[in-house]
């Protein structure tokens, strides 16, 4: 338990300082976080904050899909848009491209290994990964179809609210997926032998 609240921490205060990375290496972001930098330049909130309330807003949309968070889904929402914030403060703008291809590597890089510490930590799913698996449970729709509607609409919205949509975006998109599939099973906690069920609990119960 000890090292399933440490990885989930440490995995949440990761993935957003990672979305700082890339937001600060200005070459494209996810298209989640277009839909952040869209509504920050619209609102004038911070881009942490609002990461914040759009984690609020999925979640919401969990209740129609009968999806249940976990400790995990909520110290999503309430801890990666801070540490973006964090992230923000301390990395600054630059101008050279190179560092900024850099700045983006290490963000997509350090958001690879922190899906694979938070969620390999059994707690939950975050509310936008909760959010697909949710829609695909509930109406038994294709996971990639689900993910494609929501992340080119949210990409779509976030774009025309002035996001940064780039070379990094494409880059993300491509490259997350095979990413995280090396670091979740590597940073899988493994479960109890205790937690396996015997065949004969499986039949009483």
């Amino acid at each position: 338990m000890a090292r399933r609240i440490a990885q989930l921490l440490v995995g949440l205060f990761c993935y957003g300082f990672g979305i700082a990375l890339m937001v600060r290496g200005a070459i494209g972001v996810a298209p989640w976080d277009v839909l952040s930098q869209g509504i920050s330049l619209q609102t004038g909130l911070p881009f942490g904050f609002v990461t914040n309330l759009i984690g609020v807003a999925v979640l919401l949309l969990w209740i129609p899909i009968r999806q249940k968070p976990g400790i995990g889904t909520i110290l999503n929402v309430l801890l990666v848009g801070p540490s973006a914030q964090v992230g923000l403060w301390v990395i600054p703008e630059v101008d050279d491209l190179v560092t900024r291809v850099v700045l983006f590597a290490g963000g997509l890089a350090l958001v690879a290994v922190a899906t694979g510490l938070y969620i390999g930590a059994r707690f939950g799913p975050g509310p936008r990964d909760g959010l697909m698996t949710g829609i695909h449970r509930r109406w038994g729709w294709r996971i990639w179809i689900v993910r494609t509607a929501i992340e080119v609409t949210v990409l779509a919205i976030g774009w025309l609210l002035g996001g940064n949509v780039g070379i990094g975006t494409l880059a993300f998109a491509l490259l997350i997926g095979p990413m995280v599939g090396v670091t979740m099973p590597l940073l899988r906690v493994p479960e109890p032998a205790s937690d396996e069920p015997t065949p004969r609990e499986e039949v009483t119960t």
